[in-house]
């Protein structure tokens, strides 16, 4: 069973010039698809799955051991999992029962003018 995850990774004290080898470590373990790097941080970010029940431990150590590797030595790694397959959400719907009142309201002017 898979299980559909963002994840963001923060990437602090590898050294400046291994930032190509850690980041290409790190991509070679998750979808990370979006790399920067800031003040001598690197941070990805990419979608993708957990397969076969590893879980979001499993998988960070598997990571941050890829980093190390890259690094040739330790490293701050921080990483962010979002579980996309069961997100919180709110729901609206609305409808000809809302016509007249959100049209005549004067909440869309008043958000104008403070904007």
């Amino acid at each position: 069973m898979s299980r559909h995850y963002s994840m963001s990774v923060t990437i602090t004290g590898a050294l400046p010039d291994r930032f190509t080898s850690v980041m290409a470590a790190a991509s070679a373990e998750w979808e990370f698809d979006d790399w920067d790097s800031h003040e001598g941080i690197l941070l990805g970010s990419g979608d993708a799955q957990l397969f076969g029940g590893e879980t979001e431990e499993q998988f960070v150590q598997r990571l941050t051991k890829a980093i190390w590797r890259a690094n040739g030595g330790p490293c701050r790694v921080e990483v962010t999992a979002t579980y996309l397959d069961e997100l919180p959400c709110e729901s609206y719907s609305l409808g000809a029962d809302d016509y007249d009142r959100l049209m005549n309201s004067n909440q869309e002017a008043s958000h104008e003018e403070s904007g």
